[in-house]
């Protein structure tokens, strides 16, 4: 196996059954694995198709902040290592469910001659048929804000969506599980990226050049709609990045 795609997931159905469709459209190649770590959906989700295609319960005791309705980004950390030790793949593409992955970031996962690996990031949606689209009325439609559109629509690489050589991953640690328990933002993807480049300023791995970087697509959905709780067509699941540590939202609030 060369690549495991890892997404962690809750109470997000229709997106996920929109990814399924877009992969099978895609058609993944059979050196890929595609892993969905579900964190206690309700119903559970299943998959009955012909992908390559794993749902695997979290079951860990440190449930998502669903008592007080408050997203709690660092389980995320628990579901991405647990997909670590699951997976069979060389190579680790680990993203989020609200990002829409490319035929060529598979290849590249595929061919990948680093350690590891950055995305540039674009907008796009991905159709009840599962047919990605970045037209800009579609665009409008999901929540992207004029003031958004009017300013740059391509992003730098932010550090929870990348490639990974599995080995590298496990050198470094994976991602902390001592924040699994705090409310958005946690700071994982922040440690996760510290441990990284220790490592790699050690000597002790390579990343791929910036001007081979590939393309990830980011679906319309809270801050970039003028809300971090914006949930177009209730795509997403329904927990509050409302946090008293969110300083977007306090910043929303004149609060910072």
């Amino acid at each position: 196996m060369k690549l495991s795609i890892i997404v962690s997931i809750l109470n997000s159905h229709e997106i996920v059954r929109r990814q399924f469709l877009h992969f099978e459209k895609m058609g993944v190649p059979d050196d890929v694995e595609i892993l969905y770590m579900d964190d206690g959906s309700n119903p559970l989700l299943s998959y009955s198709g012909k992908l390559n295609l794993r749902i695997i319960p979290v079951n860990n005791p440190r449930l998502w902040s669903r008592a007080n309705g408050m997203f709690a980004d660092g389980r995320v950390s628990v579901a991405r290592n647990l997909g670590a030790r699951e997976a069979q793949g060389e190579f680790l593409l680990m993203t989020d469910i609200d990002y829409i992955i490319p035929k060529e970031a598979i290849e590249a996962g595929r061919t990948m001659q680093y350690d590891k690996a950055g995305f540039k990031r674009q907008f796009g949606a991905l159709l009840e048929d599962g047919t990605v689209t970045q037209d800009i009325e579609v665009l409008r439609k999901y929540g992207l804000t004029e003031e958004r559109i009017s300013k740059r629509l391509v992003f730098p690489p932010h550090p929870n969506n990348f490639i990974m050589r599995k080995k590298t991953y496990c050198e470094i640690g994976g991602y902390r599980e001592n924040i699994a328990d705090k409310d958005y933002p946690s700071g994982g993807d922040r440690w996760f990226k510290r441990d990284w480049t220790d490592h790699l300023n050690k000597g002790l791995a390579t990343i791929e050049p910036a001007e081979l970087r590939k393309t990830l697509l980011m679906f319309p959905n809270g801050q970039w709609c003028g809300d971090v709780d914006y949930n177009p067509f209730g795509l997403f699941h329904d927990l509050s990045r409302k946090t008293s540590s969110n300083h977007w939202y306090q910043k929303q609030l004149g609060a910072v």
